[in-house]
């Protein structure tokens, strides 16, 4: 073999070999590019998610930021003595300030202050005031001469719940009809009974 064509090969590999080095640091140049790409996506994203507070669309008026509060409270709507079913999917998670969750219908959870009773049923599109309880289909149970719509926070009786913000372990019951003292006892130990789902 000559010298010419052992140059030639040195050459060859020479040229190879910086192919190879050039080719390799692109390919580290794009990789790092995608990571830094990547990088700023989950800082942006831890961003917002450490300076979210009540300004988040949908939030509830005067509501503090999610997680400032985490309390469960137990519910019981009473139609006619028949219970309203929160389990149905229809009711669970609606809002992330305050809901039903896990297929369960008797446990409000909250996660943030300042979010109160009167936002629960909005975020589930239920109709409540001081004399009404309406469905989501219109059918409303309104305080008349022979029913009464009643509610009571903890066994005592209240005129609204609607600007009542729950606290741990607080007991509600919301009852329509035309029940005897007797009978809104009952309901109250119902409702006393109940293990809350935390």
């Amino acid at each position: 073999m000559g010298r010419k064509e052992r140059r030639e090969r040195e050459q060859k590999r020479k040229n190879y070999a910086e192919k190879r080095s050039a080719s390799q640091t692109k390919q580290k140049l794009i990789a790092a590019g995608i990571l830094g790409v990547i990088a700023v996506i989950v800082g942006y994203a831890g961003w917002i998610f450490v300076t979210m507070d009540e300004t988040v669309p949908g939030g509830p008026e005067n509501a503090g930021v999610l997680g400032s509060d985490h309390a469960h409270a137990g519910i019981l709507v009473k139609i006619f003595g028949d219970p309203f079913d929160f389990s149905a999917p229809s009711y669970q998670i609606k809002s992330p300030w305050i809901h039903f969750e896990g297929n369960d219908g008797s446990t409000i959870h909250k996660h943030a202050t300042g979010v109160t009773l009167g936002y629960l049923f909005e975020s589930l599109s239920l109709g409540l005031d001081d004399q009404c309880y309406i469905f989501q289909d219109g059918r409303e149970y309104c305080t008349n001469e022979t029913y009464s719509l009643k509610f009571f926070i903890n066994g005592e009786p209240v005129d609204d719940i609607r600007d009542y913000e729950i606290s741990e372990d607080d007991r509600i019951l919301v009852s329509y009809g035309g029940e005897t003292e007797e009978e809104i006892d009952e309901q109250l130990l119902e409702l006393q009974n109940r293990q809350l789902v935390k």
